[in-house]
């Protein structure tokens, strides 16, 4: 089987190993949050967000939409509330931003609406929302990721914690 490359990184070619690289980073992660007293399920809850509008940008990039002679294409998430705008944040501008992006996407229609209904920002300090987005999230490409992989991370987290 050939490397996969995530982000000009090559990916293991063992899945298993690279799928246990994702688990436990984002494991270590939960870790933190626990400590600054975020339960489990609302860092799962918290992940899925971000993970959602990290796919919802690398879907408007390559190799999912052909460099030359297409327009660019638009993400189902709007452009202000979308990954850039997470990325470029810092602080507390980041943490209102993050908070505001998650009250309009619950007022959106169709899927988004079904993702963000009732969502809030769980986090307590914005440096810790940061080290998320920029450390863990923004450093994988979780589009090109195989299936079995992001279905190891989600069913990882659980077994990690013994349930």
């Amino acid at each position: 089987m050939r490397p996969i490359i995530a982000r000009n990184i090559a990916v293991p070619t063992h899945m298993a190993d690279y799928s246990s690289q994702i688990v436990q980073k984002l494991w270590n992660y939960c870790n933190v949050l626990r400590d600054d007293g975020m339960s489990y399920d609302d860092y799962v809850e918290q992940l899925t967000y971000l993970l959602f509008l990290k796919m919802a940008d690398e879907r408007t990039k390559a190799p999912y939409v052909p460099a030359f002679g297409a327009h660019k294409p638009t993400s189902i998430v709007p452009e202000e509330y979308g990954w850039a705008g997470l990325i470029k944040r810092d602080g507390d501008e980041l943490f209102d931003h993050y908070r505001h992006l998650l009250e309009e996407l619950a007022k959106e229609k169709g899927l988004l609406a079904l993702i963000f209904n009732k969502s809030q920002n769980k986090f307590q300090d914005p440096a810790k929302l940061r080290r998320l987005i920029v450390d863990l999230i923004d450093k994988e490409n979780w589009s090109m990721m195989s299936a079995d992989v992001k279905g190891d991370a989600y069913e990882g987290l659980p077994l990690r914690r013994g349930l």
